[in-house]
């Protein structure tokens, strides 16, 4: 291999790495899929979904599946998201908060960077495009932690399925 070669190389060595499953950017991992909790997931935006059950160990770092994949704008850091969404846990599938419950149209503004939910949810949400449907696996420290907050039991980890609405700003 002559020097000429040796930084394409190393680019395309990098970007292969980052393809399966490296650092996202904001110095959490995103691990590739070891479930498939996004199977069995209406594709039907205008339903709402529900999170199945895993009988599969959690995984340890955030986990991102696309159900379906939008063609619309792209949800970036420093942009106002509008999503519909459903929370479970990922054990038993067992509903602890949605959207959809308070309405059909119902939806929640997130600010991308602004820190106004928990990490692993505005991680999962980045890259997202306007008409996708995304599972989001968040373990416990990219959650609420150790601490039970509300009807969520400490160390818990979370399953979202979130549907991006609208991007603005």
């Amino acid at each position: 291999m002559n020097r000429r070669t040796v930084p394409g190389t190393l680019l395309a060595l990098t970007l292969a790495l980052t393809a399966c499953g490296g650092e996202d950017g904001t110095g959490s991992s995103i691990e590739q899929p070891t479930s498939v909790v996004a199977e069995g997931i209406s594709t039907d935006l205008s339903e709402a979904p529900q999170v199945p059950a895993s009988d599969t160990p959690a995984p340890t770092g955030l986990v991102v599946e696309d159900v379906v994949r939008g063609g619309g704008e792209e949800a970036v850091e420093g942009s106002t998201v509008a999503v519909k969404y459903v929370g479970g846990f990922y054990e038993t599938g067992e509903e602890f908060d949605s959207s959809w419950s308070r309405g059909a149209d119902e939806t929640l503004p997130v600010t991308l960077g602004a820190g106004q939910v928990i990490p692993g949810f505005e991680q999962g949400i980045a890259g997202m495009q306007v008409g996708g449907r995304r599972v989001i696996t968040i373990p416990s420290e990219l959650g609420y932690g150790e601490q039970d907050r509300g009807p969520i039991p400490g160390g818990s980890t979370l399953v979202f399925v979130v549907d991006l609405v609208e991007v603005s700003g």
